[in-house]
């Protein structure tokens, strides 16, 4: 996957000197994790083509983001809204109802991948070498007596509270923000300190979010946002072209990535998804994008990226109220 790429890419412009890079994973189960695995496996790659990477993992997403950002890490892997601050434009792929969907997204990394998107993913410092998907967002809930957005009024919400995005669209819909973080958010879930968390498929079974769905619960299937992961790049610690040699690389992986979230969602149980239907669905995707366009006003989104993934959704459902405007 991206991650093989970044090993694989980077190294081939080594030589035969071996170069030491520093990369901090984001994995929320640690070193045993996911993430953290593929980055393992892809070490003996790395020193084949003459580099050695030191890994190490990160359960906290701000921790990693702060070490990556006070030098310590010449390469860090982090979600989207985390990303955020190193690059506004990436940062802004996970905005709220702005992915409904696999074909949507994919058609979003088709396009960022080409070569002319290289001046949407750098800045002085930093360079974003590739983005891959986490898969659709969805509100898991202890209740699944919840079904409709006046229900969430009063009800308590594990927020990620560095996120603004987040925070906007759980006061929106009238419910109790608890400032939440990426290593403690699940806890908060499952002991039932909130009513209501937030989190893509493939955290379900790492975070064990089943103990906080079981007995009464559910997940509901509708997308409030697309979550992605970012490999972020010193761009002085790494050859120019390094990042669109990841790009390339990681575009071939897509498949592999989408296979794992599929594999995740299908191990969600028939009977604790909740589907709402059509009609509601028009009025959440309505909802999300007032709240969408209050972010962009405010400066949180980046114009480029919001206009972007406004085409991308109407290329492929042109039906869609917002095309015709």
């Amino acid at each position: 996957m991206l991650l093989a790429a970044f090993s694989q890419s980077v190294m081939a412009q080594a030589g035969d000197e071996v170069l030491e890079r520093s990369f901090c994973v984001f994995d929320p189960v640690g070193a045993n994790g996911p993430l953290f695995a593929i980055t393992k496996t892809f070490r003996p790659v790395a020193l084949q083509e003459g580099i050695k990477l030191n890994l190490r993992a990160y359960t906290d997403e701000k921790v990693a983001a702060e070490d990556f950002k006070a030098g310590q890490c010449d390469a860090v892997l982090l979600t989207g809204t985390r990303a955020r601050e190193f690059n506004k434009f990436t940062g802004s792929l996970e905005a709220m109802g702005a992915i409904p969907g696999e074909q949507e997204m994919r058609l979003l990394f088709n396009t960022l991948s080409q070569p002319n998107a290289r001046p949407f993913l750098v800045n002085d410092k930093y360079e974003v070498a590739g983005v891959f998907p986490g898969g659709a967002v969805y509100l898991h809930m202890r209740d699944r007596t919840i079904d409709t957005v006046e229900e969430l009024q009063g009800k308590k919400i594990a927020t990620l509270d560095y996120d603004t995005a987040s925070v906007r669209m759980v006061r929106h819909v009238g419910a109790s923000v608890v400032g939440s973080n990426s290593a403690n958010f699940a806890g908060k879930f499952n002991n039932g300190s909130v009513d209501l968390a937030y989190a893509p498929a493939v955290a379900y079974s790492p975070l064990e979010l089943y103990k906080g769905v079981q007995p009464n619960g559910g997940v509901f299937k509708y997308a409030v946002a697309y979550m992605n992961f970012q490999v972020i790049l010193h761009r002085d610690r790494f050859p120019d072209k390094a990042g669109q040699m990841v790009r390339n690389e990681s575009i071939k992986r897509i498949d592999e990535a989408y296979q794992i979230i599929a594999q995740a969602e299908s191990e969600i149980p028939a009977e604790v998804w909740m589907h709402p239907p059509a009609e509601d669905t028009r009025g959440y995707d309505s909802m999300l994008r007032e709240v969408r366009l209050s972010l962009l006003e405010d400066g949180v989104y980046d114009e480029r990226a919001i206009k972007l993934m406004r085409a991308i959704r109407c290329r492929v459902d042109g039906s869609r109220s917002e095309c015709s405007t």
